[in-house]
């Protein structure tokens, strides 16, 4: 402000790149000459299973849900009803698959966090390749115990790890590795998880509580040491540290004159984090939202009876959670470079990752949609890579859902593992690193995680 010197002012250029087009055109080339039919049994038929099976309605020529196991009745039926099972490809319990001969090529796993170890090892043995929703299991010995049985058994494993196949974040792995802004020398990356989010699923929901589900940092955020691990490929992480707390969500940061239910709650109007706006709200106006997550069918009664209660009807001031809402992560790698990465609760965005990349030569920011922009030092102008973004049949994470179960379906048929970018090592080792950095908050102190070789 009041300098008028413009002459080293960045400017703005727009980087096309031909070969990127080409690359959507071998994409569909190589979708037309698979033939095979992967088949499928979903077990777990909630958000996450209806997503993945998803795809065979895109691709009914490739995919094809042929069995589902949910202990509710809702979701199993919804499934049934959706891909036209008949009643005997339907379970209330996944073991019951298990005694019979093999049903389909794969399954999709996406019960509770807590419950993927018995699946996965049990359908592993049984022959049947795997899409295990992340994380993979919330205890190191039943990840180390799941990758096990997929190699002993041959299995294609791939881990829901699917912010790897979002376009905008291999366009900024492509970059790294480029060497475009010379060598890395730290990453900024950062987890905004979003207000109402948070409430929802860490304070009412699923994951608030370690002794039911995990922590916070691997139920949230294993997404994101693994996207660290990816982009520091070949460099081996020396030292973690981190921060964290339950800032906010307490009882004694209950409001004065707060009900321990919104329903009956005096101050409720003013409250951001008020179960009445995030559920009932948008009934009233038509639009389901994440009223369909606290009662099978929504509507105007069944989500008041919900709410009056059931759990997401609470006070997030008087809930039984325990997991931090804020976290800080720091990483020193072998050749001396760093990383960060901080989730915070309490943000606009909702999980809209943003990302600073140092190098020696130049920066990449990332602001969690659109193009990437690199700053070169050079030059001191302003470029502008655009990623691709080929054809995405469904919306979750971006699209990244449909490129990660496309690449699995593509690596069976093709029988060939090396499509799946998120493997049974590749994602042992970052959930280990997540283990590690949780050790270190915990206990307070740097911990060496002698045993993640990345």
């Amino acid at each position: 402000m009041g300098n008028n010197n413009t002459i080293n002012r960045p400017t703005t250029t727009t980087i096309i790149n031909r070969e990127e087009s080409d690359n959507i055109d071998k994409m569909s080339e190589v979708e037309a000459e698979e033939t095979k039919i992967i088949t499928a049994v979903i077990v777990g038929a909630g958000n996450r299973g209806q997503m993945y099976a998803e795809f065979s309605r895109i691709h009914p020529e490739r995919f094809k849900v042929v069995a589902v196991a949910d202990p509710k009745k809702f979701a199993r039926t919804y499934i049934q009803k959706r891909y036209k099972l008949t009643d005997e490809r339907v379970f209330e319990d996944f073991n019951d698959i298990l005694k019979l001969e093999k049903l389909a090529d794969c399954v999709v796993i996406a019960t509770p966090d807590a419950l993927h170890k018995e699946p996965a090892v049990g359908f592993a043995n049984a022959g049947y390749h795997i899409l295990l929703e992340k994380p993979m299991a919330v205890t190191e010995e039943d990840c180390r115990e799941i990758v096990a049985a997929c190699k002993k058994n041959n299995t294609i494993l791939s881990v829901g790890h699917v912010l790897r196949y979002y376009p905008p974040l291999q366009k900024l792995k492509e970059l790294i590795n480029s060497g475009i802004i010379g060598d890395v020398v730290n990453i900024h990356l950062h987890e905004p998880v979003g207000f109402y989010h948070f409430a929802h699923s860490y304070v009412r929901g699923n994951w608030r509580n370690e002794d039911e589900s995990t922590f916070v940092l691997m139920a949230k955020c294993c997404h994101d040491i693994d996207l660290l691990l990816w982009w520091f490929e070949g460099q081996r992480c020396t030292k973690v540290s981190s921060f964290g707390s339950l800032f906010q969500f307490r009882k004694e940061k209950k409001p004065e004159g707060a009900s321990s239910r919104c329903m009956d709650c005096s101050v409720e109007k003013e409250c951001p984090y008020s179960a009445k706006k995030m559920y009932l709200d948008p009934i009233k106006e038509g639009c389901v939202g994440w009223s369909s997550v606290i009662c099978d069918e929504p509507s105007i009664e069944s989500v008041t009876d919900a709410l009056r209660n059931g759990p997401y009807g609470r006070c997030v001031y008087e809930s039984d959670n325990d997991v931090c809402d804020n976290q800080v992560v720091n990483f020193e790698f072998e050749n001396g470079q760093t990383a960060t990465f901080s989730m915070v609760a309490f943000t606009e965005k909702l999980c809209e990752r943003q990302v600073k990349v140092f190098g020696t030569m130049g920066e990449l920011t990332f602001n969690g949609s659109g193009p990437i922009s690199r700053f070169d030092f050079n030059s001191k102008e302003i470029f502008i890579h655009k990623p691709v973004c080929s054809f995405s049949g469904f919306g979750g994470h971006g699209g990244a859902d449909y490129h990660l179960i496309n690449s699995f379906v593509h690596a069976l048929a093709e029988n060939d593992p090396s499509k799946v970018v998120t493997g049974a090592d590749i994602s042992l080792r970052s959930h280990l690193l997540v283990f590690r950095a949780e050790q270190a908050r915990v206990e307070g102190r740097v911990v060496v995680p002698e045993d993640v070789l990345v």
